[in-house]
């Protein structure tokens, strides 16, 4: 007879310290990729815009992009073209910086959880679960 798999279970509780870890490689994606953090893009105003310049010494039209220091979500919902080649430009300038602050931050939560494991215990029993419940820990 066939052994039944045992069905997983999710983790009932809500830690604190995996919100953080996510909250900071989302601030790290947005600064690399729009130029400035989560509450810039969010609340930002839409200032992107293209015009086309005459250039004299070779004679050619060059397209100039103005507010595209900060891509923000009104940016990308009046103008999607432009944001998202603002976008990828951006990326591609700030790839190498995004990926060493992820590595960084990854391995300063996976030491900051381990080194800390006894005094975030402490907290979690003495403090979360009489106060909070047992739905969130630290």
């Amino acid at each position: 007879m066939a052994r039944k798999k045992a069905t997983r279970r999710r983790p009932r509780s809500f830690k604190l310290l995996n919100a953080l870890e996510s909250l900071t490689y989302a601030e790290i994606l947005t600064r690399g990729i729009t130029g400035g953090g989560i509450t810039s893009f969010i609340t930002g105003q839409g200032d992107l815009m293209s015009s086309s310049v005459f250039d004299t010494s070779s004679g050619t039209y060059l397209d100039e992009v103005s507010g595209a220091g900060e891509i923000s979500l009104s940016d990308l919902i009046s103008s999607p073209s432009l944001a998202t080649s603002q976008m990828a430009m951006n990326l591609q300038t700030n790839i190498i910086p995004m990926a060493v602050g992820a590595a960084t931050t990854a391995i300063t939560f996976n030491v900051g959880k381990r080194l800390l494991r006894r005094p975030i215990n402490n907290i979690n029993a003495n403090l979360m679960r009489p106060l909070l419940g047992s739905g969130i820990k630290l």
